[in-house]
């Protein structure tokens, strides 16, 4: 049973990788208390520990050959193979998670890193071996399928794997050519790891003089960091050096972002798929028109977006809004900030709708170290969720900072930790791993919840106002920025499909006029500079194939059932867990339309801008009162 290798669940706050360097005032790794760290000796006791599970795996996985060419000839051959195949993949789990783990402790060391590419390289390995497993499934056909799982009652727990392999037959290829697939697996992810190393760890990040003597270090976590300062000349300081940093290597990263796009294209024409489109959205038989629409519904409600702009602009009291400050603090003088025992109790306070057993599991999370706190010098930037080791907790990877967006980041991959959680324990292995499609709902499911209480307790205007404007912010980055995102992916793509171009040069023009075009730059809306148009080189998410269109349908499906749970609708919690509990038991447009929320129609979306625009108005009567 495969499970793919590749990047944790993200937060729909970019995951950024961290320079070596650390900012003024990060606690070294050894100064942060052990229980503010997560505990991986839960997976392995030590990397010796790891190193005798890796050599036992080595002198195993052969053994999947014994299967080949027998599949197709008896139930309890199949069934066999597959337990194999699932045993064998799941610790590959374990082993590769342990070192990626580590790795993102501290990305300067390359012991870990090179740990990672071993497992990598043996998972190549283990798969050209048993590229012949889907093959014989395929050729073996439904109706044997079928009574082959009468027959053997164990089947049962593969069904889902077995059926998807017949809707997929018609891009499967033979077992030779399967092979040589496996095999390019070891070419796939050079450009993300190319993109990974070389944003990391080797280009030279600027340094500049803030105009309160601060010297800023603006590497990637510097930036993130810098860009929300109050003082404008210094935002735009920030976003100059940084992006001109950036600029000067647009030829570096349009050549890598250029080969990530061919490899996607050499897959989805070797297995026959229309398009790089298809082929990635057919992994969860997830219709090409949910992708479009959800680009149509949202460039049909930039109306909204500009409205949000304009709200921003007035409460920041500039003349021309930039793009140097959308991360600028809406409210002067309200400082939201929380120390981590603060954060547990608001998160642990705000997840009271979902029940006890909810509350129970989250605060099993944040104390008994399944959380990596602080940042520390060379720790892996952004957050993560991480919940593929199946007989293991989830971990979750932070950067905290004390700011309430760190709080609301907390919820955020507890919301994943928790739908890791209830799917591992109440799915058998093979259906445990939930798609990327419906991750982001469980986790933006828990900010809503977050915010819900914030804002049920706090009535002073001024914080309130911070706090509804943070909310805003959340839907402008998740809905609106992420589907800006997959529209130019989906363009360079059909650029690259039709025989263009993609030069660093190119990938800056498309970028620049989706960019414009959003933040209504010929509106006089917000005004982009024709530097900020290199940011694409800035999204590490690029690599990882029609990725980010997921983080909007995500939000707008925890967008519907939230207002369910928080509205008091009857069964709504419920069915929201046995939403987090069915993990991949079925596709995720059905897993979704069980919970109650249908993905292929605009409701979702129009709930979205209809609380977006609530949130709008009363931060506008705010505003009235206020005479502003």
């Amino acid at each position: 049973m495969k499970r793919v290798i590749g990047p944790a669940i993200a937060s729909g706050i970019l995951v950024l990788l961290c320079r070596a360097r650390a900012a003024p005032g990060i606690l070294e790794r050894p100064e942060v208390p052990v229980s503010q760290t997560w505990k991986l000796e839960d997976i392995y006791a030590s990397d010796e520990a790891w190193n005798e599970a890796k050599v036992k795996l080595a002198a195993e996985y052969s053994g999947v050959l014994e299967y080949k060419g027998k599949l197709a000839q008896s139930a309890s051959g199949l069934a066999g193979c597959l337990e194999f195949d699932s045993r064998i993949s799941q610790e590959f789990d374990r082993l590769y998670n342990y070192a990626a783990m580590k790795s993102d402790e501290d990305t300067r060391n390359s012991k870990y890193l090179a740990m990672r590419q071993e497992i990598e390289q043996m998972r190549t390995d283990y798969g050209s071996k048993a590229s012949f497993i889907e093959s014989e499934i395929a050729d073996t056909g439904k109706s044997k399928i079928d009574r082959f799982i009468v027959e053997k009652p164990g089947l049962r727990v593969f069904k889902m794997y077995l059926y998807d392999i017949q809707r997929t037959k018609a891009h499967r290829l033979s077992e030779k050519e399967e092979k040589i697939l496996a095999e390019a697996g070891l070419l796939a992810n050079g450009p993300a790891s190319i993109y990974a190393i070389f944003s990391n760890a080797e280009l030279p990040y600027p340094e500049i003089k803030l105009s309160d003597g601060t010297t800023a270090l603006l590497t990637k976590a510097g930036y993130t960091r810098y860009r929300a300062v109050s003082n404008r000349g210094d935002r735009e300081a920030v976003f100059r050096a940084f992006w001109g940093a950036i600029n000067n290597f647009k030829g570096t990263f349009g050549v890598d972002l250029y080969a990530n796009v061919k490899k996607n294209m050499f897959y989805a024409r070797t297995r026959g798929y229309e398009s790089s489109l298809h082929r990635a959205l057919d992994k969860n038989n997830i219709d090409t028109k949910v992708y479009s629409a959800l680009i149509e519904n949202v460039r049909k409600n930039l109306g909204s977006f500009h409205r949000y702009l304009g709200l921003k602009k007035r409460m920041l009291g500039v003349e021309m809004l930039k793009y140097s400050d959308v991360y600028a603090p809406a409210v002067k003088g309200v400082e939201l900030e929380y120390s981590f025992e603060e954060a547990k109790s608001l998160v642990l306070d705000s997840v009271r709708a979902l029940g006890e057993d909810y509350r129970r599991v989250t605060r099993e999370a944040l104390e008994n170290r399944w959380v990596d706190v602080h940042p520390t010098p060379g720790k892996r930037a952004g957050a993560y969720s991480n919940g593929s080791i199946y007989d293991v907790h989830p971990y979750i990877l932070l950067n905290y900072n004390g700011q309430y967006e760190d709080v609301s980041t907390l919820a955020h991959e507890l919301g994943h930790a928790l739908h890791s959680y209830y799917a591992n324990k109440t799915q058998p292995y093979p259906t445990a791993d939930y798609s990327t499609f419906v991750a982001e709902v469980a986790s933006t499911f828990n900010e809503a919840l977050l915010i819900e209480r914030m804002l049920k307790e706090i009535k002073e205007e001024g914080t309130r106002l911070s706090l509804l404007m943070n909310h805003l912010e959340g839907i402008r980055q998740t809905v609106f920025r992420q589907t800006q995102f997959a529209e130019f992916e989906l363009r360079m793509h059909e650029k690259a499909e039709r025989g263009e171009p993609l030069t660093g040069d190119v990938l800056s023009k498309l970028y620049g006029d989706i960019l414009k075009e959003y933040y209504g730059h010929d509106k006089g809306v917000c005004h982009i500079d024709e530097l900020y148009t290199v940011e694409w080189a800035y999204i590490p998410h690029f690599y990882y194939d029609f990725y980010v269109y997921q983080y909007s349908t995500s939000f707008t499906a925890s967008t519907a059932l939230s207002e369910e749970v928080l509205g008091g609708q009857k069964g709504a919690g419920e069915r929201y867990i046995a939403f987090l509990s069915a993990g991949g038991s079925d596709y995720p447009i059905e897993i979704l339309k069980k919970a109650g929320v249908d993905m292929t129609t605009a409701e979702p979306f129009n709930k979205t801008m209809a609380a977006m625009n609530r949130t709008m108005d009363e931060i506008e009567a705010i505003l009235a009162g206020k005479g502003k």
